[in-house]
Order: C-alpha cells, then structure tokens, then sequence
C-alpha cells in the first residue's frame, strides 16, 4: 500500500464558526458536534477567531480510493504507530484516509511504515 506525504505543516483548531474558514485551500477538514466546531488546516490559514489550536502537524494519506468493504487499514496504520510510540490525530474522507502526526514523529512514522511494507511517496 502507497502512502502520499502531504507537504504542508498543519493545525488542529477549535472554532466560534466558519466566517473566516478558507474554503478555498486544497485541505481543510471540518467537524462539527453538539460541543464544538473543530477544523483542520494548513497552518498558514488559520482564522483569526480561533478559540484553541494546536500546531506542528504534518500528514499523509493512504494513496487511492478506498473502498468502504476494505477492514482494518486505519486500525493496521494506527497499531503500526502506536507500538512506535507516535500519537495520530486521524480524518476520514469520502475516498481515503489521512493521518497526522506531531512534527518531531513524522519521519519516525514514515520509518515505521515502511518497515512494515508500506511504500512512501514524496
């Protein structure tokens, strides 16, 4: 399985509402339940009415459309990283998935990954 390098750093942010969100950039992650707003964003668009963020993320994403019949991909990742010691912040989309991981872990992850087969693509 390819893993894309996503060359952008990241932030994970809590929201008042979506007034300054840029919907414009190529990635912009939302998620919204009864207690928050959160987005996830290139780190250079972060709105001004953010209530709390959390910077120096970078990501990658499992390459191709995954079929929703496919079990286990996001579980195998995760357990790859967790036994590395590497806290994610995972997102879901309609296609794929993509995987955060702090900035002093990234090329630890990628390492991981591909010891256990994974081929990465810069």
């Amino acid at each position: 399985m390819e893993i894309k390098i996503i060359d952008k750093a990241f932030s994970v942010c809590k929201l008042e509402n979506i007034k300054e969100v840029n919907f414009e950039d190529e990635y912009c992650f939302i998620g919204k339940t009864d207690e928050e707003l959160s987005l996830v964003c290139d780190t250079r668009f972060v709105p001004s009415n953010t209530v709390s963020r959390e910077d120096g993320w970078r990501t990658f994403r499992i390459e191709g459309i995954l079929d929703f019949s496919l079990i286990g991909i996001l579980s195998e990742i995760s357990g790859i990283l967790a036994k590395a010691e590497i806290g994610i912040f995972a997102i879901s989309t309609y296609n794929t998935d993509y995987i955060l991981v702090q900035e002093d872990n990234f090329r630890k992850a990628l390492e991981a990954l591909e010891m256990e087969g994974y081929e990465i693509k810069e």
